[in-house]
């Protein structure tokens, strides 16, 4: 594992895993909506044995999607609390170089930085490598060299 690319595409996927962590409370949700539904009593009843099977197999498949999400939910949760532990141990410039140039990209944002920092981009590119190390580290735990 390179350790560097590894803690980069971390950085770029914390965004949608953000959203996951918004969106799959909303899926389920959705599931439990859809599964009142098929215990109803006033829900579509249709002839024959058939009907009634395929209104089981609906609500087995129902609540199954809804655990596979709660897994799924659970999984982004931990996901997310190792990462933000990750980045607690960075300082706040630090952050604000892996949220423009990572986390949430911006076009632009090495000249940003630069005129921000009132640095030159060799600096903001040492500062941003001191700052993947430092959030490695706190992530993985590697030693120091």
């Amino acid at each position: 594992m390179e350790w560097k690319d590894e803690a980069i595409e971390k950085l770029r996927r914390y965004k949608a895993m953000q959203t996951a962590a918004k969106n799959i409370p909303e899926q389920i949700c959705m599931l439990e909506d859809s599964a009142i539904s098929l215990r109803s009593p006033s829900a579509p009843k249709m002839g024959g044995s058939g009907s009634i099977r395929s209104r089981e197999d609906a609500m087995i498949n129902n609540l199954a999607e809804r655990q596979e999400l709660e897994w799924s939910l659970a999984r982004v949760q931990q996901w997310l609390a190792v990462m933000n532990r990750g980045l607690d141990a960075l300082t706040p410039e630090e952050i604000i170089i892996l949220q423009k140039m990572y986390l949430f990209p911006e076009r632009g944002a090495v000249d940003r930085l630069c005129s921000d920092l009132g640095v030159e981009q060799a600096t903001v590119y040492r500062k941003r490598d001191k700052a993947l190390h430092r959030f490695t580290v706190a992530m993985y735990g590697f030693p120091e060299t």
